[in-house]
C-alpha cells in the first residue's frame, strides 16, 4: 500500500485549501527556481529515468516525448498543450486535480515548458467542466499575481498559460483533433506524420500531455527519479490515480502504487466487490475503450500497463469498471458501442460506418435476435475497423466487442438459443439511448 508520505496528490479529495496559500503549505512551488537552475537536459533526463509513462491512456514514456521537441527556433515557437478533455467513460481523475489542487498542474506546466524551451502553454479543458475551469482560471490568476508565472516571474523563465474550453466532443481527447479544435476548426484528427512535435499547434512544434502526467512532474523533480521508479514493476513505474466505479461497496478515486494487485486495490480502498469476490463477473480495467477481463483472470493481476496487455486488455486511464454477476454483459457492451457510434467524427469510413453497424448487431445479440454465424462476422468486422482509421477511436469501438466475444461468446450463444426456442415480435429493448 502507498504510504501517505509518498502521495503526489495530497489534496485529491478537496479537504484542504485549493488556493495558492494552501498549495504552498503542501509544498507546491517549493524551490522551483533551484530545479530550473539544473538546466533543460537534466529535467528531461530525470523524467526519462523516473519511468513515468503517459497517464492519458497510451502509456508513452513522458520524458522521451519531451525530448522530441526540436531546438528553439525564433520563427517557430514551441508550445505545450495539456489535454484536460477527460471524456473516457469511467474516468474522473483529472477533474479532481483541477478542482482540488490546480497549482501542482500549473507548476508542472511551467517545468515542462522550461524543459522543452517553450514559453506558452494551453490547457484544453472539457466543456462540461465548469467548476474545474473556474478553479483553474482562479489558480492561474493567483500564480500571475504572485509572479510565479508571467513574463517577469521570480523564476526567470518567461511563461504564459491559457485555458481553452472545448464543447463536449469525445474525439477532441485525441491529440491532433484537440489541436484542430484549439485552432478554431472542427475537431477532426489529423493524418500522422507529421507528428505534433514537428507540426502541431498553428504549425509549430507542440507536445501534448495529459493532466496527471504533467502534475506528476514537480514531485518527481523534487524527490528524484529513483524515488518515483521505486514504485511498481519494471517499465511500470510510479504512482497512479485509479478511478474505481461499478459494483463495489465504496466507489472512489485513489492514488496507489502501480502494479498493485486488483484484489488488494478493491479490498483496501473500496470495501470489496458487492456480494463478495465470488460474485465478480468481469472488469473493464482502463475505461470503456479497453476489452473487459473475466473475474478469474483479473482477480490477482497486477494493475499496470504490461500485465493487463498480457491479458489482452490495457490499463488505459485506470478507470476500473467493476461488474458483478447481476450485470447484463452483452447489454453493457452494446451501450459502449452506442457511445462510440455517437462520438465518431465521421472522417474515416471504417469508423463512421462500422461503429453504427457494431452497435446495431450487438444490440440484437443482447436480445438473442441473431444467428450464431453472425458472432464470427461481428469479430471479423471489428478487425477491419481496428487499425484502419486515422485515430484510435476505431480501435476503441472494436476492442470492447472483441473482449465480449473472446470471453462471453457462450452468453451470446445462450441468448440466441433462448430466442430461437421462443421467437417473439416485441421491439428490441431501448438500451438507455435516444431514438435515432
Amino acid at each position: 500500500m502507498l504510504e501517505d508520505k509518498d502521495r503526489i496528490f495530497t489534496n485529491l479529495y478537496g479537504f484542504g485549501d485549493w488556493r495558492l496559500k494552501g498549495a504552498l503549505a503542501r509544498g507546491a512551488w517549493d524551490n522551483t527556481k533551484k530545479i530550473i537552475e539544473k538546466h533543460h537536459e537534466w529535467i528531461i533526463n530525470e523524467m526519462k529515468a523516473s519511468g513515468l509513462r503517459g497517464r492519458g491512456g497510451a502509456g508513452f514514456p513522458t520524458g522521451l516525448k519531451w525530448s522530441f521537441m526540436p531546438k528553439p527556433d525564433p520563427v517557430r515557437p514551441s508550445f505545450l498543450v495539456v489535454n484536460a478533455d477527460e471524456s473516457e467513460p469511467g474516468t474522473c481523475k483529472d477533474r479532481e486535480i483541477m478542482r482540488n489542487d490546480p497549482q501542482i498542474l500549473i507548476e508542472g506546466c511551467f517545468l515542462a515548458c522550461f524543459a522543452m524551451r517553450a514559453h506558452v502553454c494551453y490547457i484544453y479543458i472539457r466543456g462540461e467542466f465548469i467548476l474545474e475551469g473556474q478553479r483553474l482560471e482562479a489558480a492561474i490568476a493567483e500564480a500571475y499575481e504572485a509572479k510565479l508565472i508571467g513574463q517577469n516571474n521570480v523564476h526567470g523563465w518567461p511563461f504564459d498559460i491559457y485555458v481553452h474550453h472545448g464543447a463536449g466532443a469525445y474525439i477532441c481527447g485525441e491529440e491532433t483533433a484537440l489541436l484542430e479544435s484549439l485552432e478554431g476548426k472542427k475537431g477532426m484528427p489529423r493524418l500522422k506524420p507529421p507528428f505534433p512535435a514537428n507540426v502541431g499547434l498553428y504549425g509549430n512544434p507542440t507536445t501534448v500531455n495529459n493532466v496527471e502526467s504533467i502534475a506528476c512532474a514537480p514531485a518527481i523533480l523534487r524527490r528524484g527519479a529513483a524515488w518515483f521508479a521505486s514504485f511498481g514493476a519494471k517499465n511500470n513505474s510510479g504512482t497512479k490515480l485509479f478511478c474505481i466505479s461499478g459494483h463495489v461497496n465504496k466507489p472512489c478515486n485513489v492514488e496507489e502504487a502501480m502494479s498493485i494487485p486488483f484484489r488488494e486495490l478493491i479490498e483496501r480502498h473500496c470495501g470489496g466487490v458487492r456480494g463478495g469476490f465470488d460474485n465478480l463477473l468481469a472488469v473493464v480495467p482502463g475505461g470503456s475503450s479497453v476489452p473487459c477481463v473475466p473475474a478469474h483472470q483479473i482477480i490477482d493481476a497486477p494493475m499496470d500497463f504490461d500485465s493487463l496487455r498480457d491479458l489482452k486488455s490495457a490499463l488505459g486511464t485506470a478507470a476500473v469498471i467493476v461488474m458483478d454477476k447481476s450485470t447484463d454483459i452483452v447489454r453493457a457492451i452494446a451501450r459502449f458501442s452506442y457511445f462510440y457510434k455517437h462520438e465518431s467524427c465521421g472522417q474515416c469510413t471504417p469508423c463512421r460506418e462500422g461503429t453504427g453497424w457494431l452497435w446495431r448487431v450487438v444490440s440484437r445479440m443482447a436480445e438473442g435476435r441473431a444467428h450464431k454465424r453472425e458472432i464470427d462476422m461481428l469479430l471479423e468486422v471489428t478487425t477491419q475497423i481496428e487499425g484502419h482509421t486515422i485515430c484510435a477511436l476505431g480501435d476503441a469501438a472494436a476492442w470492447p466487442v472483441q473482449g465480449l466475444i473472446r470471453h462471453f461468446r457462450h452468453e451470446i450463444e445462450r441468448r440466441i438459443d433462448q430466442y430461437a426456442a421462443n421467437p417473439h415480435s416485441e421491439p428490441i429493448t431501448d438500451f438507455g439511448v435516444a431514438a435515432e
